[in-house]
């Protein structure tokens, strides 16, 4: 099986989905679901949960969370073979299997982090800034999304996250099914 993806494309899907008004982890996952078989409305589910930096607390960024969540249907044999994704054949708690998973997440972390800066949802968006009296505010949990406006995506780098964790995750595929 050839699984070769066109990044471009895939960045493309992705950022259509985010202007729809699916969240940062939904879009990158959503790219993907036509990639691994899984339909749109269970992926969208299973990623819902990440996005704002898992539930709009502005910690992990939901954009790096949905690469994380793909990259765990990869480690999924110890031949890591390219194959159709099995969803009945459950390969954990295998020791190995999680070291691996554990490995290639690290692996796009520290991309990620190297192409924005951070991995951390609130400095992504500069709401981790020290005011002029040294006091670090304190951020707002607050459930409720931002309308989507110009505005908003003017003012928010999420759509470039998005791309960012989309391009990294076509190069971690298409660098491992290179080599095998």
């Amino acid at each position: 099986m050839n699984k070769e993806v066109n990044a471009s494309f895939m960045v493309e899907k992705a950022v259509g989905y985010f202007k729809q008004g699916y969240n940062c982890s939904q879009s990158v996952a959503l790219a993907f679901s036509d990639y691994y078989g899984i339909p749109e409305a269970l992926m969208a589910r299973f990623s819902a949960s990440f996005g704002g930096g898992i539930g709009r607390m502005r910690e992990t960024c939901g954009a790096a969370c949905g690469m994380f969540m793909l990259a765990g249907l990869e480690v999924q044999n110890t031949e890591d073979q390219p194959e159709a994704l099995n969803l009945e054949q459950n390969p954990y708690p295998s020791q190995e299997l999680k070291k691996k998973d554990y490995e290639v997440v690290q692996q796009l972390a520290a991309s990620f982090r190297e192409a924005t800066g951070s991995l951390i949802c609130k400095d992504l968006l500069g709401l981790n800034k020290q005011r002029a009296d040294g006091i670090m505010p304190e951020i707002q949990m607050v459930a409720t999304p931002d309308a989507r406006t110009d505005e908003y995506y003017k003012k928010r780098p999420c759509i470039r996250m998005v791309e960012t964790a989309v391009l990294i995750y076509c190069q971690y595929l298409n660098q491992k099914y290179k080599t095998l």
